[in-house]
């Protein structure tokens, strides 16, 4: 049987943020929980435990629990965005007039205006229409229609109480998706800002420990690697 040690498995999850709070808060791991079966066994899968290994542990901390702040803190605006948008589009909705306007002609652009026209997001094109306006009184005006629109075909419009043509309130779906959206910008914009503030904290102090690793070498290596104050190279006697 070869007596060659397995590599240690990595702990699930759990015991790994586990890990991590224990040596954030500076709790050492109890002794009988991880017993060493022997010079290269167990022993290297015990959990470092140095000043540095906490901060690193306790800037990961920082950073999760900012995130999950971050999105507590973007869900909740997104609700109240939402809840306050719906009260604006009520009273747009409750303030503003819809009727059916009928189209009397399309002003249809020539085919390399049309063509860029129809590349667009919504396609709109200008048309003539008639309406009747809240008093009761005719009106023929300018509006925009999809370029799909021909003239006799009825649309949808809104007025405002003048009688004149206006951007329809949004809708439920377009309420909700701004609010969505608005949080999720928020909550991204945050969660950059953390993980950028994390690595520039842990570059720190990865360097901080390249230089005690580099300082306690040059302290121990001429005695580990056999050279004295008489070997050639070797440090001198103060």
């Amino acid at each position: 049987m070869s007596s060659t040690p397995r590599p240690a498995r990595p702990g699930s999850l759990p015991r790994r943020v586990g890990r991590e709070l224990r040596r954030a808060l500076g709790a050492r791991p109890a002794a009988s929980a991880r017993p060493l079966d022997g010079p290269f066994g167990r022993a290297l899968d015990l959990p470092l435990d140095r000043p540095l290994d906490r901060s690193r542990s306790r800037a990961r901390l920082a950073a999760a629990l900012g995130v999950l702040l971050a999105l507590v803190a973007a869900v909740a605006g997104a609700l109240l965005g939402y809840q306050a948008t719906t009260r604006a589009a009520a009273a747009a909705r409750a303030r503003l007039h819809p009727v059916d306007a009928v189209v009397q002609s399309v002003d249809r652009p020539g085919a390399t205006t049309s063509a860029r026209r129809t590349g667009g997001y919504q396609n709109l094109l200008t048309a003539e229409a008639t309406w009747t306006a809240p008093d009761g009184q005719p009106r023929t005006g300018a509006i925009e229609v999809r370029h799909t629109t021909t003239a006799g075909s009825t649309v949808a419009l809104w007025l405002d109480g003048a009688g004149t043509p206006t951007a329809p309130p949004m809708t439920r779906n377009g309420l909700i998706a701004d609010a969505v959206c608005a949080g999720l910008a928020g909550f991204l914009a945050v969660a950059t800002a953390l993980g950028g503030a994390l690595a520039l904290r842990l570059r720190v102090l990865d360097r901080q420990a390249d230089r005690a690793w580099e300082e306690s070498w040059a302290r121990h290596e001429p005695r580990w690697s056999g050279r004295t104050t008489s070997s050639p190279g070797g440090p001198q006697d103060e």
